[in-house]
């Protein structure tokens, strides 16, 4: 045992990030830690997601991510709903999604589908799935892009729910400690999704150390390109507790990808992602495609802030993905998805258990091979 299973009933300190409810469900009943994504669903959507993970888990722990931006763009800082944020996208940059989706044949529509008010990236929306969190049996509730919200950390520690932040930089980590979170999640530049532009080898130990000399007494989970148990290994003697991990969850057959989208993850190389703005208007790292080299060209439009950027590109991946699950070849080249440079150690599509019964193996083996040769076996 160590401190973040100790503090999280994890057997094993595996951390699966996933949007997926059959994927945590199957990790944290394999001995790893579930750790629900649940930005992508408003408050009455998440209840129902979390109510099948409670009845599916068989007890074990889970835990919940939402992000709470702390920094709102100013242009859309005055914008109340998504009426309004899409109300205020020029028409340019619809026309421009069009026009590319229909140069691949994708079927699509310049006018943009209305999204529930209770959906997208921001402060209120986070805050409220929090609030639906909170109403269940979870372990560890974690935000991103930002300070952890004083609300988040004034009632995790109330239930006793470590509250984790996750952080691209040392000072970043010192900020969240100050503000009183419980577990530190340094996550570097290959990551799949928001990430900054550290590299995890870097990070680790300089994040580790920082909280030290500061002061902290606060576990560091490692994040970022981490696909196998001899780099948690790895990880974990440069300091860290545990392993976060999203993109090797995107192999297996019971995530939320499309079956294009694995394909493509099992043919890909470590250099074809990209991090870029076009998706949801933050870097986020993403496998590259045509619509990546378009939206960041020197020619194109550029990009909008979050969220106005989101109900751009949402749908349009949405029809992207309906056209090539419809056999068109030109729809597939746009597929993608967030997916960080580890995409290169994927080599298969396996279950979820046997992720995890891999790491585990796979970390036995790298501590034996590290303690041999020292002398220890």
């Amino acid at each position: 045992m160590n401190r973040v299973c100790e503090m999280t009933g994890a057997d094993f300190p595996l951390f699966a990030f996933s949007h997926c409810r059959d994927v945590v469900a199957a990790v944290s009943k394999a001995g790893g830690f579930g750790v629900f994504g649940a930005t992508r669903f408003g408050p009455e959507e998440l209840e129902e997601e979390l109510q099948w993970i409670d009845a599916h888990v068989d007890g074990a722990p889970y835990g919940v991510d939402v992000l709470v931006p702390e920094v709102i763009d100013a242009r859309v800082a005055g914008l109340k709903d998504n009426s309004e944020r899409a109300a205020a996208i020029d028409p340019s940059y619809r026309d421009f999604a069009y026009d590319l989706l229909t140069s691949h044949g994708v079927p699509s529509e310049r006018e943009l589908p209305p999204l529930d008010d209770r959906k997208g990236i921001t402060p209120e929306n986070g805050l409220a799935l929090m609030e639906v969190a909170f109403r269940h049996p979870i372990r560890l509730i974690a935000n991103a892009l930002g300070i952890a919200p004083p609300q988040m950390i004034e009632e995790g520690k109330k239930r006793g729910v470590p509250v984790a932040a996750l952080v691209g930089a040392k000072e970043h980590a010192i900020r969240q400690a100050e503000a009183g979170v419980d577990i530190i999640v340094a996550q570097g530049g290959e990551a799949g999704g928001h990430c900054g532009e550290v590299s995890t080898l870097v990070l680790i130990p300089e994040v580790v150390r920082a909280l030290g000399k500061a002061g902290y007494d606060i576990p560091v989970l490692a994040a970022g390109g981490i696909m196998t148990g001899g780099q948690m290994a790895g990880m974990m003697a440069a300091g860290a507790q545990g392993a976060w991990t999203g993109s090797v969850w995107l192999a297996t057959p019971e995530a939320e990808t499309s079956e294009t989208f694995r394909e493509k993850m099992v043919a890909a190389r470590s250099r074809d992602t990209v991090r870029s703005r076009s998706r949801t208007g933050k870097p986020a790292r993403q496998l590259r495609t045509p619509w990546h080299d378009a939206w960041d060209a020197p020619d194109g439009p550029g990009t909008l802030p979050m969220p106005l950027m989101g109900l751009v590109s949402e749908p349009s991946f949405a029809r992207i993905e309906q056209a090539a699950a419809a056999g068109n070849a030109e729809a597939r080249e746009l597929v993608s998805y967030f997916v960080g440079q580890g995409v290169g150690l994927i080599e298969q599509v396996r279950s979820s258990r046997q992720v995890v019964q891999d790491f585990r193996e796979e970390y036995l083996d790298a501590v034996g091979a590290l303690a041999a040769t020292v002398g220890m076996e």
